[in-house]
């Protein structure tokens, strides 16, 4: 197995620094595995000694161990509601995998939502700022592995009372309480990941930085916005403005960023949102590879939309940036990429119709209208494009 680790400086030159933290979480993760596939075999062994069954009582097992992790991804994101009430909050969209409930004027509504990297999620609108900016946020951020480890703790004394017993009960109990204390952990023990940031590392940063605390606030308030209807663009304008480059070292603020240029492309301003985008994604930062693959997806849809054409985009458009995409492919923003790169470089309209199709699709179970409205727009604009072409080859000839 090969140990994560990232460059530092030393005097002035560059060594490797494991990253034990991402390490351990492998570890723990392999032990669970291991710990459940032994007691899986032992308890099969003991429903073959009864009844000869074993084939049968192993795929029980299994699915035991499947509703086990589901119910402690619900467990974990009920954490982070109830938390959230404890301290202020009010509720604004809860997700499992991509079924998500959200609140649209007062109702709640069924959509459907996923997003890579993420088992879940409950998002939240934040309380108001005290004089100083700041506003509960430690409970929130560690509500969901505190209650998986409860959780986890309680079926592990369940197990313990009932491991005598014959049957399924104790097996299932034994498979919460490990899948509960893995979850606490991986979820708890501070991790900066590429992809997303893990709750422990969000409650340790916030508590520090300020920025990140405020920058927290505004994008829990927008998601909140979002919900209602409102667009980027329909925003307070103080909302996105770019963090300094030492603040977008923490992930949390420079999402901002990320942000500024969302809020760019909804405005259709292209040609900054594709410097700012450009300037961005080569500097240094703290922006999660997520966020970087969808501002690759607006970078190649701008170059598509400024007449840059197929090479420009084809060169943004890479092996990992394809990858990422597909992973994100229910992703509106991705869709409205993919169908201006289908209809605008490789002139095939038939499957430009196909992406349409798909987005329109999506678009029915989209939570939030507002971005339905403007990745619709950009679909419109790609589209006035391919008929000015078209006019413009026609005269030509």
């Amino acid at each position: 197995m090969k140990i994560l680790k990232k460059r530092v400086a030393v005097n002035g030159t560059k060594v490797r620094k494991t990253n034990w933290k991402k390490y351990i979480i492998m570890v723990l993760a392999l032990l669970f595995g291991g710990a459940c596939g032994y007691f899986m075999a032992m308890y099969a062994d003991v429903a073959a000694g009864q009844d000869g069954s074993q084939a049968g009582f192993l795929v029980l097992l299994l699915l035991s161990l499947y509703v086990a992790v589901c119910l402690q991804i619900v467990i974990h994101e009920a954490g982070h509601l109830v938390f959230g009430l404890l301290t202020g909050y009010h509720f604004v969209s809860f997700r499992i995998a991509n079924f998500m409930w959200i609140r649209e004027n007062g109702r709640l509504r069924f959509r459907r939502q996923s997003i890579a990297g993420t088992g879940g999620q409950c998002l939240m609108s934040p309380p108001d700022p005290t004089g100083d900016g700041s506003f509960p946020v430690v409970l929130y951020n560690l509500g969901g592995p505190l209650m998986n480890l409860v959780t986890g703790l309680v079926c592990l004394a369940g197990f313990w009372l009932l491991r005598r017993e014959k049957g399924l009960l104790p097996a299932f109990l034994l498979m919460m309480a490990a899948a509960g204390v893995l979850f606490a952990l991986i979820n708890g023990i501070p991790i900066h990941s590429q992809m997303v940031d893990n709750d422990g590392y969000n409650a340790l940063s916030l508590g520090k930085n300020p920025a990140a605390m405020r920058a927290l606030w505004i994008q829990l308030k927008m998601n909140e916005q979002m919900a209602e209807g409102l667009r980027l663009c329909d925003m307070p304008e103080e909302w996105f403005v770019l963090p300094s480059e030492e603040e977008m070292k923490n992930s949390m603020t420079a999402a901002l960023a990320v942000f500024a240029c969302n809020r760019l492309m909804d405005e259709q301003r292209f040609e900054e949102a594709n410097d700012l985008m450009k300037d961005l994604l080569k500097k240094n930062t703290a922006i999660p590879g997520l966020h970087r693959a969808l501002l690759n997806c607006d970078r190649i849809y701008c170059e598509l939309v400024r007449g840059n054409g197929r090479e420009a985009a084809g060169r943004l458009l890479n092996e990992n940036q394809k990858k990422m995409m597909k992973a994100m492919k229910t992703y509106l923003s991705v869709i409205r990429t993919e169908f201006t790169y289908a209809l605008l470089a490789e002139r095939d309209a038939a499957k430009a119709e196909k992406l349409q199709q798909r987005f329109e699709k999506s678009a029915k179970t989209w939570p939030y209208p507002g971005d339905v409205q403007s990745e619709r727009e950009l679909l419109e604009c790609a589209e006035r494009i391919k008929e000015i072409g078209a006019r413009n080859s026609g005269s030509g000839e």
